[in-house]
């Protein structure tokens, strides 16, 4: 009995002293997370919780200024309400929150799944930051979301400043427009140590996507106490202690070369449905004015642009996307005869008392090639100036093909200019090289008879074409041309572009005056092509060219029997005063017809603007200095640049799969 109970009270005293070792591990592993808790992993827990209180709110900066070089506002910004969701405080977000949302905007299915992906990916890479779902919120759709607040944790409207185009689609192309950053480019840019967002706005094309981290600033942040509904707290936002804002520092405005005043009359007198128009300044090669006509409006893509619309701009037979003056090329037609000019009057085998007789074509073997008019004995200076094209059979003939080709690439034809704002494309230059390799049969003598007038397979761009008049107005200066002056800051100017040279080419002085002297004679003597847009006060030179692009039988037919695509693109080039060049324009409108009644007109009315608003601009000063407008100083000689290599690569008219590859900006890297 005693022997029993002895051993029932040692089991007893053993059973204790495990449940003290027991307690004790217990307490020692208590201890040991807590140290983690608190100690190790302190500082990562007090900032998750904090999170689940405080709320960090972007303060978005004003995106700077896009403006003309007098300081007139093209591009600003325009206040917007957007919807945003913060995933960690939106409670059953994709089951009830979104699907109310989508009731109360009226929402279709796809809206819907694409809010619901958006919120995915939003909780995976921060949950605790607002990520937009939709801009530009109506008074209709702002109603009944303030009214059923209560039912959407995690919804909020901020006011956020939007891109506001004040012109709609004039310069359209070449001041760009935003959209939404894609989740690739939002890795992209963050890994190279931009900060971008999802749902933050990039620039896309033109002077937007080029200047994009000077155009964006650098955006604030604001702390709010929050409750588990991730509604703010009155009065406990600024007890968050060393939380202080940060406030936003806003972009960098961009002045153009461009002059609204000039740009608005060149839009206003472009006759066609489709085609270009560029001025430059012959002395700088900056640019004055540039029309690509279709347009699209950069407010319409960079708000609520629907899939359909973007498809019916991307099917459009006139490409609106395209911009014309860089991004794509077409035949020159009789605008590139002062090239072949040149070449003849360098071979020293022609001068200007060389003569050929016009029969109304030209016969080479089997073939003849025909001439408009039947011109009889034609000099080196009527050539020109009546545009008999038997003459320049006649050089192609005795030059062949590539003394032809080495001009036109002199002047740069064949290359790209190295406008870098907006995408471009380097044309063709043909040459006998370039025919072996490309052309089945390889190189003929036809071919030189065809490039001798433009046609064949020369291909410019009209901004190829406005650099090639301007170079022999200035006298020999190859410019690149420049579409932006200097880059301001509220402080003032931060950088100044100056005139950039390509190449200065040898253009001897007589060669020069003859062919500047027959430019004058079609625009000023009875009998020049462009005759009917003489000006009495200004000495305009230029040329006429209508370039074909349908093959047409022995008798001409009229343009309006024709179907629109198979017309003639109507060319004129030009520049003046022709004594003291100051201004180069060319007028390219596609499938217009003849370029002296369906292009010339265009050029002289922009011509007289010009000279018009110089004149005034004067007087203004004379009388009273302009107030808040800046005026370009006279900038220093400019330095000689190297250019890229040339390429010869033919570049056909764009698919709509191009069209959309040239929509989302495949241009050079904006800086």
């Amino acid at each position: 009995m005693t022997l029993g109970q002895n051993s029932e009270g040692r089991d007893l005293k053993v059973r204790y002293l495990y449940l003290a070792l027991l307690m004790v591990l217990g307490l020692l592993a208590l201890s040991i997370r807590l140290y983690r808790l608190q100690i190790t992993q302190g500082e990562e827990y007090a900032a998750k919780s904090v999170d689940n209180f405080v709320k960090k709110i972007r303060i978005t900066a004003d995106r700077g200024m896009i403006k003309d070089r007098r300081g007139e506002i093209l591009v600003d910004n325009r206040p917007s309400f957007d919807l945003f969701v913060t995933p960690a405080f939106c409670q059953n977000c994709l089951d009830e929150v979104l699907p109310r949302l989508a009731a109360y905007l009226g929402w279709d299915e796809a809206q819907l799944e694409h809010a619901k992906e958006q919120v995915r990916i939003a909780k995976r890479i921060g949950p605790f930051q607002p990520t937009l779902l939709r801009v530009d919120l109506t008074r209709d759709e702002l109603d009944p979301l303030n009214a059923h607040k209560l039912e959407l944790p995690g919804v909020d409207i901020f006011h956020v400043p939007h891109r506001n185009y004040r012109k709609g689609p004039m310069m359209g192309h070449l001041l760009g427009y935003m959209n939404e950053v894609t989740q690739e480019e939002l890795g992209r840019l963050n890994g190279e140590g931009a900060d971008y967002s999802l749902g933050d706005y990039i620039g896309r094309r033109g002077v937007e996507r080029f200047f994009e981290q000077r155009l964006r600033g650098v955006d604030g942040v604001r702390k709010e106490v929050v409750n588990a509904r991730g509604e703010p707290i009155p009065g406990l936002s600024e007890l968050i202690s060393g939380e202080e804002e940060v406030a936003t520092r806003p972009g960098e405005n961009v002045i153009l070369s461009i002059d609204w005043r000039l740009q608005e009359a060149a839009e206003q007198a472009f006759p066609g449905v489709a085609g270009a128009l560029v001025a430059l300044d012959v002395k700088t090669g900056f640019l004055l004015a540039i029309v690509s006509r279709p347009s699209f409006d950069p407010n319409l893509l960079s708000g609520r642009v629907s899939a359909a619309q973007l498809s019916a701009m991307l099917k459009d037979p006139l490409q609106p996307m395209v911009f014309r003056p860089t991004a794509q090329h077409y035949s020159p037609g009789s605008t590139f005869k002062p090239v072949t000019m040149l070449a003849a009057l360098k071979s020293g085998a022609f001068g200007p008392q060389s003569s050929v007789t016009c029969t109304g074509g030209y016969r080479l073997g089997p073939r003849t090639w025909r001439c408009m008019h039947m011109h009889g004995l034609v000099h080196t200076r009527d050539a020109l100036k009546v545009s008999c094209d038997t003459f320049f059979y006649r050089l192609g003939d005795a030059l062949g093909l590539d003394p032809i080709a080495q001009m036109g690439k002199a002047f740069g034809l064949g290359s790209p200019t190295g406008i870098d704002v907006v995408a471009e494309v380097p044309g063709i230059m043909p040459s006998s090289e370039y025919h072996n390799a490309r052309t089945p049969g390889g190189y003929t003598k036809g071919m030189a008879l065809n490039s001798a007038i433009g046609q064949g397979d020369d291909n410019l761009t009209p901004l190829q074409l406005a650099l090639v008049y301007a170079t022999i107005a200035n006298g020999g200066t190859l410019y690149q041309p420049q579409a932006v002056r200097r880059i301001e800051s509220t402080q003032g100017t931060i950088q100044e572009f100056q005139p950039k040279i390509v190449r200065n080419l040898d253009l001897p002085a007589e060669h020069r005056r003859i062919v500047v002297d027959a430019l004058t004679a079609v625009v000023n003597e009875p009998g020049g092509t462009a005759y009917r847009i003489r000006n009495k006060q200004i000495t305009i030179a230029g040329k006429t060219g209508t370039a074909q692009v349908a093959r047409i039988g022995t008798v001409r037919i009229k343009k309006d029997r024709l179907d629109y695509w198979q017309r003639d693109h109507a060319w004129f080039a030009s520049f003046a005063p022709a004594e003291d060049p100051e201004i180069a324009v060319v007028v390219l409108n596609e499938h217009g017809g003849m370029g002296g009644s369906e292009a010339a007109p265009a050029a002289a009315n922009v011509i007289q603007k010009y000279f018009d608003l110089k004149n005034a601009d004067a007087t203004a000063e004379v009388a009273q200095p302009l107030k808040n407008v800046r005026s370009d100083p006279v900038p220093p000689p400019p330095a000689t640049q190297a250019v890229a290599p040339r390429s010869e690569a033919a570049v056909r008219p764009m698919s709509p799969k191009a069209q959309l590859k040239l929509a989302e900006e495949t241009q050079a890297a904006p800086r």
